[in-house]
């Protein structure tokens, strides 16, 4: 099924896949998704978030206590195939095995697309879970500007949706009675531990911040180097800091994967310089520590250039201890599979603030991810659908 989408927003570029949010590539897989889920005769509909549901009912039920499962389209920049579509062709791959059982559910089971996990549009990642959950102030959400300075209002109007009925929805949260999302792993843990199918235990804690940089733009050829207030210069040694606070904690991350000089020319002294930085780490104080140091050191940076320094938090999420009985249950249902942490963050993740969920991590051999070199054997993504139908089963009861 993944050989589906292959080609759909391949970056020639970068490598890889860059499918941004409402782009044209992830509304061509929208729609593959909406055609794949009514093929199955199963109910689509897309709420005021954006999120798809495909929706197949239990005979006599109302939607409520359902099991859900899915993931996300969207891509970072130059990013692999699998993260994301995978857990939702596995969705899709777990409805047909288990009709192939002949099982009729218990309870309703939901297909889910969440829009916006990956962040690399509008900044703050899982922003589609993050609305419906109310973990995000919709005002601030439509104000969202991406590289192009579309804001989030603007862009979901043109994809269809009303930016005024943003925000939270507790009538489609209360009608999850548990969600299970599959994801390609984004390690190398089942690599070592010769396993396809491993059951999530925690997401590390983790946040965005951008910091901002500003000095004095000005023309490369006649400002002298000792009257310049450079603003890159700085963010070079603020680089070097984020590496350094990280390395004070074990197994602290800390990552500047983006740099925005302004106005960006060759010729040019930048006036200002935004930094976006990404720190995790299984203990919330020292996500907090790092970020602190760096502040502090970006603060002295600045001030050796002549500039000065901004630090905004666009996003955190604490870290995420999947919920004890539904983790129990799926590691009674996949007796063999081990039970590894991740580093990433995912909308279950998100979700697990309000609702019970847990997560499938498939086996990824080259053990890079968010990378051209992301890859799935197809034996281990049938293994995965295997496995997420066996969940399911297991969740849905019926006949």
């Amino acid at each position: 099924m993944m050989a589906e989408i292959a080609d759909v927003g391949r970056d020639d570029a970068r490598g890889g896949y860059s499918r941004p949010v409402y782009s044209t590539p992830e509304h061509e897989l929208r729609e593959w998704f909406i055609g794949q889920a009514a093929r199955r005769g199963l109910d689509v509909e897309t709420d005021h978030n954006g999120i798809l549901w495909a929706w197949w009912d239990a005979p006599g039920s109302g939607r409520h206590d359902a099991v859900v499962t899915g993931s996300h389209l969207d891509s970072v920049p130059g990013g692999g195939a699998f993260d994301g579509p995978l857990g939702v062709a596995s969705a899709l791959i777990a409805v047909d095995r288990l009709r192939e059982r002949g099982l009729t559910p218990g309870k309703p089971l939901a297909l889910a697309v969440f829009p916006e996990e990956e962040g690399s549009r509008f900044g703050v990642a899982c922003l589609g879970s993050r609305l419906l959950t109310g973990l995000i102030d919709p005002d601030r959400a439509r104000t969202l500007r991406d590289p192009e300075g579309n804001t989030f209002a603007d862009v979901t109007a043109k994809a269809g949706l009303d930016p005024r009925f943003l925000g939270p929805d507790p009538e489609a949260v209360g009608r999850i009675g548990s969600f299970v999302e599959l994801h390609v792993e984004q390690g190398r843990g089942l690599i070592d531990l010769g396993q396809s199918v491993a059951v999530g235990s925690t997401i590390l804690g983790h946040g965005r911040w951008r910091i901002t940089v500003t000095g004095q733009g000005n023309h490369a050829g006649t400002t002298l180097m000792e009257d310049r207030r450079d603003p890159l210069v700085a963010a070079a040694a603020i680089v070097q800091a984020v590496r350094e606070a990280a390395l004070r904690h074990s197994g602290a991350r800390a990552t500047v994967g983006r740099i925005v000089p302004v106005p960006g020319g060759t010729n040019v002294i930048a006036s200002s310089v935004s930094l976006w930085l990404d720190v995790r780490h299984v203990d919330d104080a020292v996500t907090a520590a790092v970020v602190e140091r760096v502040h502090a050191d970006a603060r002295r940076a600045a001030a050796v250039e002549g500039c000065s320094v901004e630090l905004r938090e666009e996003s955190l999420s604490p870290t995420v201890h999947f919920d004890p009985a539904l983790r129990h249950r799926v590691g009674e249902l996949l007796p063999e599979a081990p039970t590894l942490p991740t580093g990433a963050g995912h909308d279950a993740g998100v979700l697990a603030a309000v609702r019970p969920t847990a997560m499938l991590f498939v086996r990824n051999p080259t053990g890079i991810s968010h990378s051209p070199e992301e890859h799935v054997e197809d034996d281990d993504a049938e293994a995965g659908a295997l496995a997420l139908a066996g969940v399911l089963a297991g969740l849905i009861g019926g006949a």
